[in-house]
């Protein structure tokens, strides 16, 4: 039954809402739930990461200014539908991309620039860690920054009192609290899915690694603490309300639920933390995740383990690359309008060419796409250059390049998910969400062909992570057996979301592509290490 806008106005004033606020690549959201778990408002803050002195960060300042714009955005929208100013919420959540590294000392200070999940300088310390450990240790994965650091005997090494993710320090600066969620803490360190805790095996295997530098320090004392979904991980400190809401209005005292990555959230945000049960995350990068009900039987340096909130074991295939060359193209089709003195909203040209990428040739028209923005590590790539080809006698029209641009979004991702299933892993459904999936029928068709399986969009897919982080932020308001079955039960009753099968032709259709896809990897290794 649909809500009135009094019983919203009543969830506001009680304090029956939950905010999620998810940083991501391009993009901060907050979103504003009732206690239905319907989105009441939303603001949002665009960001782009900067290249400094070798590596991708983000600003202390500007991680502040985003998180205090998109709340202030949110706040705003809240007051002009329903004449309401903010100053209380049932709950809070922070979640971000997961990995990379925020040092700080003794004295809370940042010792080096935020290194991003972006970053693959560390391919040394990834390989020996995973070598030393038996088990997948990413390029950017926290660990793997520390230890290069380490190995590149960096002058702050040893001053290291304390390292986080992004979503880490926010929860940090609102809560005082250095508290980690479960799922994003797997994106720093190995996590034992039975004690719910870092590995203590791989902690003194570290250790032994670094003995003779003879640091003042403890791997064990640096990490976080983890959290698990469901707990209360600190409340809004009054420096911490200020930092949020600037103009006072909001109160200190809300609890905060265990800050998250943004693997977890997508999880979340489609039901998918059962076991056998999976999802897609498509947005700047794109992760694959699926929640195993038994272990691998070998290491892949193509998948990462790590856990939903709850700290259950996910097999996650992780791409740097996926929507950013589709939106370049987007914006670059936008001049063209605008140059003949013609109007068309953004959402609207997505759709258009969208559409018209399931008028494409099954063979895409001989053309081929690598929207290699940055490295990525399943196809050994190791600094991306966006990359567009094809042949003289190719079929160049708009339907056949703008499929072969969303065909490209998935590509690498299929490359990692083929090794997964080799495994015999068994996947009841696959859910999809991000901006990627807003047309219906487009993406979600071409990335069933993409994993041979059915995928099955849910009506919020949308509202992305942001949406999953105010979910997480609700759970841990209440008292229920578990996230799984508070998702089924309250948050997903009344959305089933539709399924899509990709036919045999489609399939076959993505099996072509994906192998010229392989087959030219060599030009893009070769336009990486010449262009620069």
């Amino acid at each position: 039954m649909k809500r009135t806008q009094a019983d919203i106005m009543l969830d506001l004033m009680d304090a029956k809402t939950s905010l999620g606020i998810e940083f991501g690549s391009t993009r901060i959201k907050a979103v504003l739930i009732d206690s239905t778990y319907e989105v009441i408002a939303t603001g949002t803050y665009d960001w782009e990461n900067q290249l400094v002195d070798g590596h991708w960060t983000y600003s202390l300042e500007e991680i502040l200014k985003g998180l205090r714009g998109s709340y202030r955005q949110m706040a705003a929208e809240v007051f002009e539908k329903y004449g309401h100013v903010l100053t209380k919420i049932g709950s809070i959540g922070i979640s971000a991309m997961m990995h990379g590294f925020l040092a700080f000392n003794a004295a809370d200070e940042l010792l080096t620039p935020f290194r991003t999940w972006r970053n693959n300088n560390t391919t040394q310390a990834a390989e020996i860690l995973t070598e030393q450990f038996q088990f997948n240790i990413p390029e950017r994965w926290s660990i793997a920054h520390l230890y290069q650091a380490i190995l590149d005997d960096e002058n702050y090494v040893n001053e290291i009192n304390f390292f986080t993710t992004l979503a880490g320090y926010i929860h940090w600066q609102l809560t005082d609290k250095k508290v980690l969620g479960i799922g994003d803490a797997s994106g720093m360190f190995p996590i034992d899915s039975k004690e719910k805790n870092y590995r203590q095996d791989y902690i003194e295997k570290f250790e032994r690694l670094i003995v003779k530098k003879q640091y003042t320090w403890q791997l064990k004392d640096l990490l976080p603490e983890i959290r698990l979904a469901g707990e209360i991980a600190g409340y809004l400190s009054e420096s911490g309300a200020y930092l949020l809401d600037p103009t006072g209005q909001l109160q200190a005292g809300i609890p905060l639920c265990p800050p998250e990555g943004d693997a977890g959230t997508g999880m979340v945000a489609t039901n998918s933390v059962a076991p056998n049960t999976g999802n897609i995350s498509a947005g700047t990068s794109a992760f694959a995740m699926i929640v195993l009900e038994n272990d691998l039987k070998s290491v892949h340096r193509e998948i990462d383990l790590v856990t939903t909130p709850s700290g259950a074991a996910v097999a996650m295939v992780h791409t740097n690359n996926c929507t950013s060359e589709i939106n370049a193209w987007v914006h670059l089709f936008a001049e063209v309008y605008q140059l003949n003195g013609l109007t068309l909203s953004q959402d609207d040209l997505y759709t258009k060419l969208f559409n018209q990428a399931l008028l494409g040739d099954d063979d895409c028209g001989n053309l081929l796409t690598y929207g290699y923005h940055s490295g990525e590590n399943i196809t050994k790539i190791f600094e991306g250059k966006p990359l567009f080809i094809r042949s003289a006698d190719s079929k160049f029209t708009l339907a056949n390049f703008m499929k072969n641009q969303i065909y490209s979004a998935f590509a690498t991702m299929k490359i990692g998910m083929d090794l997964l299933l080799e495994e015999g892993i068994t996947i009841d459904h696959i859910v999809g969400h991000g901006g990627i999936f807003k047309t219906p029928g487009v993406a979600q068709r071409m990335l069933s062909a993409a994993l041979q399986a059915p995928v099955k969009l849910l009506a919020t897919a949308g509202e992305g992570g942001a949406w999953g982080m105010a979910i997480l932020a609700a759970y841990a308001n209440q008292s229920i057996s578990s996230l799984a079955d508070f998702l089924t039960n309250q948050v997903f009753v009344e959305n089933q979301g539709e399924t899509l099968m990709a036919t045999p032709a489609e399939i076959a259709s993505f099996q072509t592509y994906t192998k010229a896809y392989k087959n030219c990897l060599e030009v893009e290794a070769l336009a990486s290490n010449l262009m620069k």
